[in-house]
């Protein structure tokens, strides 16, 4: 399923997978993918965040404005949500699905409410 990925654009995901499952939830959501990048490419988050105090502000607000279930076992393969789906494909090209495909996703397609 996540062949045409780079292998940095798949431990996004499996990052991705692993808050999914922390937060009880039955997809993987944009949230978590903007997590798992946050968990994945130090560099880029230090570029954009420049601080750690910054990473954790931008977790609380996920939480808050999050249902947070019972966890789900990381042995489960979690499915993408439709709309992570979605911005995946947006953001890949024709054999072209590599981590800076995922770095802009999540930012760009909150829908109203959310983080």
């Amino acid at each position: 399923m996540f062949e045409r990925y780079t292998e940095k654009a798949r431990r996004v995901i499996f990052f991705a997978r692993y808050e999914a499952s922390q937060f009880g939830s039955p997809y993987i959501e944009t949230e978590h993918l903007l997590l798992g990048l946050l968990r994945e490419d130090k560099a880029l988050t230090n570029r954009f965040l420049r601080s750690h105090a910054s990473v954790e502000s931008i977790r609380k607000q996920i939480e808050a404005h999050t249902t947070i279930r019972e966890k789900v076992s990381t042995s489960v393969d979690l499915p993408l949500s439709n709309e992570c789906k979605r911005v995946l494909a947006r953001r890949t090209g024709p054999g072209d699905a590599g981590k800076d495909s995922c770095a802009a996703a999540p930012a760009r397609e909150q829908p109203a409410g959310r983080v």
